[in-house]
């Protein structure tokens, strides 16, 4: 299973997780969270991140997400990148988060792709004509 890091500006990486969580319905395996603070030194995110990913790490790869490209939390994830193994994306939503998760027991390059997929596909605009189909 692919393990999932979420380095991202505090509070968002715990507070993505615990709406994740709630959708389904129970605390996600192999799933951490890394909140960066402000002025917190980048060389100790870079450890950390190092950490949790031999944590959530079976073997079958780890998808780093990140909220802004350019911001301290990515720029931390440059030198973590490993192509084929620990692969990141910048740009969390919800909906590339739940994608990630739910295809999370194919490849790390399917997971990429489908959290990707999700991340543009959940990113509508919605106005009265909008008509969603009831679950």
């Amino acid at each position: 299973m692919v393990g999932i890091l979420l380095l991202t500006h505090a509070p968002l990486g715990h507070a993505f997780i615990e709406a994740a969580t709630h959708v389904f319905r129970g605390r996600p395996e192999r799933i951490e969270a890394i909140d960066v603070w402000a002025d917190q030194d980048p060389a100790e995110v870079r450890a950390l991140a190092q950490a949790a990913i031999a944590r959530v790490d079976d073997g079958s790869g780890v998808l780093v997400i990140t909220d802004v490209m350019g911001g301290t939390p990515s720029n931390c994830t440059l030198q973590l990148c490993q192509p084929g193994h620990v692969e990141v994306i910048a740009g969390i939503s919800l909906p590339m988060l739940l994608r990630a998760i739910t295809y999370r027991n194919d490849t790390v390059d399917v997971v990429v792709e489908m959290a990707l997929a999700g991340g543009q596909s959940g990113a509508v605009k919605v106005d009265n004509r909008v008509r969603l189909s009831p679950n």
